[in-house]
């Protein structure tokens, strides 16, 4: 959970704000209770609504195009795809001083994997395998280009900064040379050159749910879109261990080149998240951490 501010212009949220947001715009479900719910995302808020129901709200003003986006797809995706969506059951809308867009969900019930706590890891690889297969596979029209998915390229120079930040933060210990290695060899690995592919383009831990360490649902669908199909490699170092690593690649069928571009976001995220959020959100930043080892312990 963030021990303060993570990012400039984040509003302030509370009980009370979505007591009368949802009051005032669903008023069947006035008297339910609403409590925080604590998380290490980044962009949303999510309160819970009675016990069947989250609300969620965008932090900052960049959330709320992700979440009129999922309003969109979700509804498209969700018969499709191998485990649970968020289901939208309410569309709010700016009131009570709250300036976005802000939407009721089903609450989707699970955990959180953890890296590095996972009992029984290769059964959640094949799980994971198969939802990014699936959604590889889907050919629904007009779908918007993913938030992450553009070449490995565009990454460079925020790539490099975020690396000479953590050269200056030596208690962070993260060896710059050799994630800079993985990075340049990131970026002499061939583009993808097939047509684009619909991503999730965010699969992080704290976007995944699992019971009996099985995934069950996908949450976030805000970077969702077509593009690079390495983009969706990132489970295999921000959450799993190096053998079920390899059953989540070998299930995926994945080429030397797309490896090494998948690896290379998969760092860069890392390495720009660290100092960034190393201060204000330590879920994010020690999977940052993890992520760097791992990557690095690989090489």
């Amino acid at each position: 959970m963030s021990t303060g501010q993570m990012h400039p212009g984040v509003h302030p949220l509370d009980e009370g704000l979505v007591r009368r947001l949802v009051a005032g715009q669903f008023p069947q479900w006035a008297g339910l209770t609403v409590r925080r719910v604590p998380s290490g995302g980044t962009v949303n808020a999510m309160y819970r609504l009675g016990d069947t129901m989250v609300v969620r709200l965008p932090l900052v003003r960049g959330g709320a195009a992700d979440l009129v986006r999922e309003r969109e797809w979700l509804p498209r995706l969700a018969a499709r795809l191998p485990a649970a969506v968020p289901e939208v059951l309410g569309a709010g809308e700016p009131a009570e001083g709250y300036p976005w867009p802000w939407s009721v969900y089903r609450w989707l019930a699970g955990t959180n994997p953890e890296a590095g706590a996972l009992d029984e890891a290769e059964p959640l690889a094949g799980d994971l395998a198969g939802f990014v297969a699936t959604m590889r596979s889907l050919t629904l029209p007009g779908a918007p280009a993913a938030h992450r998915g553009g070449p490995v390229a565009s990454l460079d120079a925020s790539t490099r900064a975020a690396i000479e930040e953590l050269r200056g933060i030596p208690q962070e210990d993260v060896d710059c040379d050799a994630a800079t290695a993985v990075w340049e060899e990131s970026l002499r690995a061939p583009d993808h050159d097939g047509p684009p592919v619909w991503l999730h383009a965010d699969l992080m831990p704290g976007n995944l749910l699992v019971d009996g360490g099985r995934l069950t649902s996908v949450i976030d669908f805000g970077c969702m879109g077509m593009g690079d199909p390495a983009c969706d490699l990132f489970p295999a170092w921000n959450l799993l261990p190096a053998p079920a690593r390899q059953v989540f690649r070998e299930a995926l069928g994945v080429d030397d080149a797309s490896w090494a571009r998948g690896r290379g976001r998969t760092l860069s995220q890392a390495l720009i998240a660290l100092p960034y959020y190393r201060g204000t959100n330590p879920s994010m930043a020690a999977n940052a951490r993890h992520v760097i080892r791992a990557v690095l312990e690989e090489r």
